[in-house]
């Protein structure tokens, strides 16, 4: 037996060798499958949908605020991976009561989700990619940290509607769109995700407003409607999974934000 320690800080009791993994954070399931967890990976949720075909056949276990914590006892997993955000406390803390060993993530930074990235596969190990996906996101936000501009676009970012969400300051995206030359017009430390109506946000006056395809599907429809609301205000359609999702999409994720905001500058 070896331990390791989650984002929580919580010591997580493994095997020497972790055979068989139960992913319920979308973007880990495509980590772990791009860092070569290959046949281990062995249950993941319903929303777990890339690799499409390396994740073709495997046992779901229902969605990540709903897990069936039955068919994960079934599959008897050596490890479950969490995230702190993605998944309900009580479903990690009934799948602990159950024995089974849960790493639990929770990164308010994009440096923060590559150092739990790095230690996720230290807890996972025979990763054979995970070393060189390691190099490459260091890379990339190093370089990110060089580039960032002086001239920061102010934008707003929602994530749902009725009620309206939107991205606050202590969340992995709006770390993103920091180091891709953003500044975002809330500034409320105390809520990770602020509700407030347009009209409110529009007062803030942001240069650019983002709407993500997820968590909320926002669509063409959307976009007119918000563009009427904040007047002046640039409004962009953009990929929720490049904002929301850390692993391997990291490095084009900052590519693509920064040439947004370059262009909204």
């Amino acid at each position: 037996m070896r331990h390791v320690v989650d984002a929580r800080g919580t010591s997580v009791g493994l095997p020497g060798r972790v055979e068989r993994v139960v992913s319920l954070v979308p973007s880990l399931t495509e980590w772990l499958v791009v860092a070569g967890v290959g046949e281990r990976l062995v249950g993941v949720t319903d929303w777990c949908l890339e690799p499409a075909d390396a994740l073709a056949g495997l046992a779901r276990v229902r969605g990540t605020k709903n897990p069936d914590l039955a068919a994960i006892r079934g599959l008897e997993p050596d490890l479950v991976v969490a995230n702190a955000e993605e998944n309900r406390k009580l479903d990690v803390q009934r799948l602990e009561a159950d024995g089974l060993a849960v790493f639990v993530t929770m990164p308010t930074t994009v440096a923060g989700a590559v150092a739990e990235l790095r230690e996720l596969a230290a807890a996972v190990g025979d990763l054979p990619r995970a070393a060189a996906l390691d190099a490459d996101l260091v890379a990339a936000v190093a370089g990110a940290y060089r580039r960032r501009p002086a001239r920061r676009v102010r934008y707003a970012c929602a994530v749902w509607r009725d009620p309206w969400m939107w991205v606050g300051r202590r969340t992995y995206a709006a770390d993103l769109l920091g180091l891709a030359g953003g500044e975002p017009v809330l500034d409320d430390p105390a809520t990770r995700y602020p509700r407030l109506d347009p009209a409110t946000m529009a007062a803030l006056a942001p240069e650019l407003v983002l709407l993500p395809s997820e968590p909320y599907e926002f669509g063409a429809a959307d976009a007119e409607e918000v563009a009427a609301a904040f007047g002046g205000s640039r409004v962009e359609l953009v990929d929720g999974r490049a904002l929301t999702w850390y692993g391997p999409r990291i490095p084009a994720a900052l590519a693509g934000f920064r040439e947004l905001l370059e262009g909204a500058a």
